[in-house]
């Protein structure tokens, strides 16, 4: 029977293999074990705050549409490796959650055809390829929920403005009658 609180010097000989089963993995060190295909340390090193631009680039699932032609069966499909493709997302983050512990997630907001999209990433997801700093900025503060309303005041404001330079551009011109044609 094993012992569960001891120490390997008084052992008998009888435990030599165990002894040294023992010392070896008291020698091995936890670092080498990899818990998940992303680089934690690397990522933990990624200095961004709130306010900066970012580019990231996340995996998406190619799935294929099968043809009409094809006789596959679906089963025969099932067992075909995936196939990702990457996607950029480059916006401004808003906000970084949670520090640097597994949980950690950070919002990224972007103006895709003049409407505002927001995406939420893990930090340590392995869908996530590669986070792309672009540029550093100042910000006062650590979340940066307000830029959502002020991107709409600014984008009403645009459109004001733009409406009142063609009103202005009607009033200057005036309207040609067409040239009454001789009977």
């Amino acid at each position: 029977m094993y012992m569960l609180n001891f120490t390997t010097k008084n052992l008998p000989k009888i435990y030599l293999p165990f002894k040294i089963f023992y010392a070896k993995v008291l020698s091995m060190k936890t670092s080498n074990i990899k818990f998940s295909p992303v680089d934690i340390e690397a990522r933990k090193g990624l200095v961004f705050k709130a306010g900066d631009t970012i580019n990231v680039w996340s995996k998406i699932l190619e799935e294929k549409t099968e043809k009409r032609g094809d006789k596959k069966k679906k089963d025969a499909k099932k067992t075909e490796a995936n196939k990702f493709r990457l996607q950029a997302f480059e916006g401004i983050v808003l906000a970084r959650k949670h520090g640097g512990e597994m949980g950690a997630t950070f919002t990224v907001r972007k103006i895709a055809s003049g409407i505002g999209v927001e995406r939420i990433f893990p930090l340590y997801s392995p869908m996530i390829d590669k986070i792309e700093i672009t540029k550093k900025s100042r910000a006062r503060r650590s979340k940066l929920y307000y830029i959502r309303t002020k991107a709409v005041k600014d984008i009403r404001s645009k459109m004001r403005s733009i409406a009142n330079q063609e009103e202005e551009i009607e009033a200057e011109t005036p309207i040609k009658e067409p040239a009454k044609v001789a009977e």
